[in-house]
Order: structure tokens, then sequence, then C-alpha cells
């Protein structure tokens, strides 16, 4: 997760739930099974000490339809758990040193990818995260060579047509985001960007942004309009250069990558946003960082992806989002907002309730003994709901 990011500017709370919703009227037999997955994917990160067995976390992703998860490791327990739902999976390892030796990092495939596959269906692994924005030059250096040997064990093992390879950056790594299209990477991480972006371009693989307007929010309240990062009704913001008017944060910063790398020559990759959320609570001192907030950021983002919307410089590439996070974690360190960035609680139960039009209500998936989730809310509103979304 980034922890500081630069300002570039989601309704209510209704708008997730209505797509969770959507997806989970098969549930309750109002819709039939012809509903679509959802078009977002998830971050299930797992530090905590009282999270629901993976088992219980595959049936309650399933009664919401997600089918795309992201995990910052390769844990045996959710792959197996996982087996035979069709999810898609972004696996992550981020033992840099280890991994640039070719013969290591052979190794860590055929041991930790391959056994998988095709039962879990594995897309991705995640050299390393946010390393460019750290301060470990070691770890810089080291990031596209590991890169390049996991690459080349998944060629040497006949996986390279499945699983790509990739990392995620914060955007800290750009150097100006304002306007977009004047969006330039730090000027020092130029070696080590330039090249990983050749790599990206010769793989075919996707360029990953954790990008959390909260932050931008967070430091300049007072000067950061809150519509605005919260994809509210605002007058938006005009690039001078492009005459494109932004009317969120969240998709000037993907231009503004976008823009970044065709500085360096390349037209010719993907930006993915591989985090993005908002916590839910904070400390006294992190503005924003309530419920409310929360529901409408994530509600007003999920019902974007829900319209395939691109960003104002590429509108028929729809935004491709993976959002942070399933569980609240109580084990991270530093602010409380670090510990309640979850859509769920561990119990299942979601952290805030999701309204529509002003409406009230709680779906509330409870861990059963059969390790399904068992989820009840007005079957009326669901058909409403559904009726207004399809």
């Amino acid at each position: 997760m980034a922890r500081v990011e630069l300002g570039t500017i989601s309704s209510s709370s209704s708008s997730l739930l209505g797509l969770l919703l959507l997806s989970l009227l098969s549930v309750t037999g109002v819709v039939s099974a012809a509903t679509a997955p959802l078009k977002f994917g998830i971050n299930y990160g797992q530090i905590a000490n009282n999270l629901p067995h993976p088992t219980q976390v595959s049936g309650l992703l399933q009664s919401l339809n997600v089918n795309r998860v992201k995990l910052y490791d390769a844990d045996p327990a959710v792959l197996t758990a996982f087996a035979g739902t069709g999810v898609e999976f972004i696996v992550g390892n981020e033992d840099l040193h280890n991994l640039t030796d070719a013969r290591n990092a052979r190794a860590w495939v055929a041991q930790s990818v391959q056994p998988y596959l095709p039962a879990t269906r594995v897309t991705c692994v995640t050299v390393g995260n946010e390393v460019l924005s750290g301060k470990d030059a070691a770890a810089m250096q080291s990031l596209l060579p590991a890169m390049q040997a996991v690459h080349q064990a998944l060629v040497d093992l006949g996986l390279d047509g499945q699983v790509n390879v990739s990392t995620a950056h914060s955007v800290n790594i750009l150097a100006s985001s304002y306007p977009p299209s004047a969006g330039a990477f730090r000027e020092e991480l130029a070696q080590y960007i330039q090249p990983l972006l050749n790599f990206h371009a010769e793989v075919g693989s996707p360029f990953l942004i954790n990008a959390y307007p909260f932050f931008a929010y967070k430091a300049d309240p007072g000067s950061v309009p809150l519509p605005y990062v919260l994809f509210e009704p605002n007058p938006g913001v005009l690039d001078p250069n492009t005459n494109l008017t932004y009317d969120n944060m969240l998709y000037a910063q993907i231009d503004a990558v976008y823009a970044a790398m065709e500085a360096m020559g390349h037209t010719d990759i993907s930006v993915r946003i591989s985090e993005t959320g908002w916590p839910s609570k904070g400390d006294d001192d992190e503005a924003g960082a309530n419920v409310q907030n929360a529901a409408a950021y994530n509600g007003n983002l999920m019902k974007r992806i829900a319209m395939g919307q691109g960003t104002p410089l590429k509108p028929d590439v729809p935004v491709d989002v993976f959002v942070f996070a399933l569980f609240n974690e109580d084990m991270k360190p530093g602010p409380a907002s670090e510990r309640n960035y979850g859509l769920f609680y561990p119990n299942g139960t979601p952290v805030y309730n999701l309204g529509f039009d002003g409406a009230s209500f709680s779906p509330s998936p409870t861990f059963s003994s059969s390790s399904k989730p068992t989820i009840t809310f007005p079957v009326v509103v669901a058909a409403l709901l559904a009726a207004f979304f399809l």
C-alpha cells in the first residue's frame, strides 16, 4: 500500500451495495444465473490474527461474484481453497535478492505457482511491492533482474502463456501528476524505470500502480476538494494541454502515468490499478477517514467500473482496478487507517451498511458450519436493484 501520495482528486455507499446486491441476487433466486461477474478485483491481505479460513473466504467471494483476487504471497491454503472456482489470482513474492538467482526463481515458480495450475487460475506474479518509492537501493537494483528471472522460469516451465510478471508501484514514483498530460517519473528513478518499461513492452505485462486519493486529501483537506476525490459531482479540473476535464483524482493519476510512460517512449503498455481504497476509520489527525467517505469512494468507483468507463485520455479502455481490501487487518502497523480499509470485518459482516437512494440495507454474510456465507436482505429491494442495473 502506498503511504503518501501526490495529489490528483467515489457517490454514496449505495452504489457499491447496488453492485454487490446485483451479484448476490442469484443467491435469492430473484435473478437468473446469467448475472455477470463484477468487473473489479480485490486485494486479499492477511496481516491479521482473526481472519476466516480461506475456504470460507472462497465461499464469500463466489457469492459476491468477484472473480479476481490479488495476494501478497502465494499462500498454498488460499490457492488450494479456490481450486475449481475460476477466480483469477495475482500472487506475489517480495524476496528480490533470492529471486535474482535463476535457479531460485525457477524453484519458487515450480513450487508455488505450477502445482496449482490449471485448477487455480494464477495469471500474474508480482515481484516486490512499491520498491522504487522506498529507500533500499539494493532492492531497486534487484527488481528488474528478479522480474526477468521469474519470467524466464515461467518460460522454461511452459507457463508464460498463462502467467505474466509485473510489480506494483506507489504513485509516488511520479515527480509530477498535474496536469495529467505533464505526468513524469522522478528523475532519479529513470535508470530503473526505463528498462522496466522496456521489459513490460517486451513481455506484454501491465504496469501496476497503487493509487490512493485518500492520501492527497488527508495531507491537505483544505485544498483538495472532497467531491473530487470521492467521484461525486464537482466542476472538474481542466488539463490545459489536452482540454480534457477530469472529475476525479484517480483517473487523473492514471492518465499522468500514461503521460509519464509516453515521455519515456512507451505507448504500448497498459496501466492497471493494483490497489485503491478508502479507510473507514483513522486516527484523529487523519482527515476524511470515516465510514461515509469509504462507502462513497468505493461505491462510486464500483459504479463507474460497472459502466466500463475509461479515463478522459483513454475513454475506450475500461479502468482496471483491484480494491483494497477484502478484510480489515488488525495487525498492520502504522496509523489506524492502515487497519481499516476492509469492506468486511473478519466475521464476514460488512464494515459499513450500504444503501441505495436513501434506503438502508444490511446484507450480512455470516460464516456457517458449511463454510458458505449466508446472505440475507429484502427480496423486494433486490428485485428493484436488479431492475435498475439490468
